[in-house]
C-alpha cells in the first residue's frame, strides 16, 4: 500500500479527530471516579441494561458495587419492603407522570434515610422533573442514557461538579521493550510542565530498572517503591517528601533502580497511589514497564490517557494491534489511546511503512519521530531533556506540540517569516 493511497483515504485521520474532539475529551475528564458505594439498578428495557453493564465495567466505577435486576419500580418496592436500601437506587420507568409519581410515593415509605435516587425516564417532561425534585429525587435522565452520562450523574452526587477537576493520569507503555517509551514519557512530561506552567509528576513504575532518575541526572534515596509498600500511610505530606524536584514545575516519583528485593505489587497499593496523585497533582505521567502483570495492567486500565510507543516492525505491529484491541473492548467510555511511532528510518533496518502500520492498527500516529541517535543520545548522556539540549530541533517541536495535545489546548500561533518583512518594516518607518 503506497503513501499516496493512504493520503487519499482519510478514514483513520477522521476517526482520530473525532476521538480527540474537545467535547469528547472534556466529557471523559469531567466524569469523576465513583466512591465506594452500593448501587442497585432496576431496569425495564434491555438497552438500559446494556448501558448499565457498560458503565459498571468502566474504570471510574471500579470501587462501587453495582447490582441490577429487571422490573423497574415495582421490583424495587418488592425488594425493599422487607430489606435495607443501598446508598443509591437507579430506577428506569416507562410510566406516565401520574403513575410514576404514585409509585415513587410508595417507594419513599420503604426507603432508608440518606438513600439517593436517580430516575431514568422515557418522557421529556419539565413538570415531571420539578415534581421529582420536590420529592427529593437526585437526578432525572431521559432515555436513552449513555454510560458516561450515567457515571457523571452518579459521581456528581458524591462530589462537587463545580470543583476543580481532578488531576489527569497519563500512562506511557511500550508495545515492545526498547522502543523508547520511557525516554519519550520523560521528555513529554517535561514539555507538559513547560507549556502548561502547571505541576507535573513523573512516576517511574519500572521499579528495578527504571531510568527516570538517570534521564534527569538525579539519584533520590526514596521514591515510588516506598509509596507502594507503605500505601496505607501515603498522603499529601508523605507524597511531598518522596518526590524529588527536577524543575519548578516538574517532580520525579523515582523507581528504586536496584535488585535488593523482589517487587511484587498488589492492586490496592497502586489504587491508593493513583488516588493521591489525582487529588494533588494536575498531571501525573506514568512510565510503565513493558509487562502484562495483574498490577501493571490494572494501572494502565485506571489511567485517563494511554500513549503507546512503537517502532515500525512486525513484532511492534502485532503487539500494538493486540493492545489496542484489548483497550477498545475494555475502555468503551474513554477516548482511544494515542500512538507514537518512534525510531522511524533507522539505517539498514527494514521497516513497515507508516501508512501500512496505521492502516493495520486502525489508528493514525500522533507523532512520527525519525531516528536521531545524536540528539537523543547526547541529551540522555547530559542528563537533559531534548527541549533543553536542542530546543529548535524537529523532535523538540514534535514533543512540544504533543504536550499541547495532552493538555487539550491550542499552541500559540507562530509568527510567519517573510523575506519581505524587513523591507516592509523599513518602508513603514520612513
Amino acid at each position: 500500500m503506497s503513501d499516496t493511497a493512504y493520503s487519499q483515504d482519510d478514514n483513520i485521520e477522521k476517526a482520530s479527530d473525532e476521538l480527540y474532539a474537545s467535547d469528547t475529551v472534556d466529557a471523559s475528564r469531567k466524569a469523576r471516579p465513583v466512591p465506594r458505594i452500593s448501587i442497585q439498578a432496576f431496569c425495564e428495557d434491555q438497552s438500559f441494561v446494556d448501558a448499565m453493564q457498560n458503565a459498571s465495567n468502566d474504570r471510574r466505577m471500579n470501587k462501587a458495587h453495582l447490582s441490577m435486576q429487571m422490573g423497574g419500580i415495582s421490583a424495587a418496592l418488592e425488594t425493599y419492603r422487607d430489606g435495607p436500601t443501598p446508598n443509591l437506587i437507579i430506577l428506569e420507568s416507562k410510566a406516565d407522570r401520574e403513575k410514576l409519581l404514585a409509585q415513587l410515593d410508595k417507594l419513599a415509605e420503604v426507603c432508608d434515610a440518606g438513600t439517593k435516587v436517580i430516575i431514568i425516564g422515557h418522557v421529556n417532561d419539565v413538570i415531571l422533573y420539578r415534581a421529582l425534585v420536590e420529592r427529593g429525587v437526585s437526578e432525572y435522565l431521559v432515555a436513552p442514557a449513555e454510560p458516561l452520562q450515567i457515571i457523571s450523574s452518579i459521581s456528581n452526587l458524591y462530589s462537587d461538579p463545580d470543583a476543580e477537576p481532578l488531576g489527569q493520569i497519563v500512562a506511557f507503555v511500550g508495545a515492545k521493550g526498547g522502543v523508547g517509551s520511557s525516554v519519550l514519557s520523560h521528555n513529554i512530561a517535561w514539555a507538559l510542565s513547560e507549556v502548561t506552567s502547571t505541576d507535573v509528576v513523573i512516576s517511574d513504575f519500572d521499579l528495578p530498572f527504571g531510568t527516570a532518575g538517570l534521564d534527569f541526572n538525579q539519584d533520590p534515596s526514596q521514591g515510588i517503591a516506598e509509596a507502594l509498600f507503605q500505601s496505607e500511610r501515603l498522603d499529601d505530606v508523605m507524597l511531598d517528601r518522596l518526590l524529588s524536584k527536577c524543575s519548578d514545575r516538574l517532580s520525579l516519583f523515582a523507581s528504586a533502580g536496584n535488585l535488593d528485593q523482589e517487587y511484587d505489587v498488589e492492586r490496592e497499593p497502586c489504587d491508593l497511589v493513583l488516588d493521591v496523585l489525582r487529588k494533588n497533582i494536575p498531571y501525573s505521567v506514568l512510565d510503565l514497564p513493558h509487562a502484562w502483570t495483574s498490577w501493571s495492567k490494572y494501572v494502565l486500565m485506571q489511567s485517563d490517557e494511554i500513549i503507546i510507543t512503537a517502532t515500525p516492525d512486525l513484532a511492534n505491529l502485532r503487539n500494538t494491534k493486540n493492545i489496542l484491541d484489548y483497550l477498545k473492548a475494555n475502555r468503551k467510555s474513554d477516548v482511544a489511546p494515542r500512538l507514537i511511532l518512534n525510531l522511524v528510518g533507522m539505517p539498514k533496518k527494514p521497516e513497515i511503512s507508516v501508512s501500512d502500520f496505521s492502516q493495520i492498527v486502525e489508528l493514525k500516529p500522533s507523532i512520527v519521530i525519525d531516528y536521531d541517535a545524536e540528539v537523543f543520545g547526547t541529551a540522555a548522556n547530559n542528563g537533559q531533556m531534548i527541549g533543553e539540549f536542542s530546543q529548535k530541533s524537529k523532535v523538540a517541536n514534535q514533543i512540544s506540540e504533543f504536550a499541547y495535545q495532552l493538555a487539550n489546548v491550542k499552541p500559540p500561533q507562530r509568527e510567519e517569516k517573510s523575506i519581505l518583512k524587513p523591507i516592509l518594516n523599513r518602508i513603514g518607518m520612513k
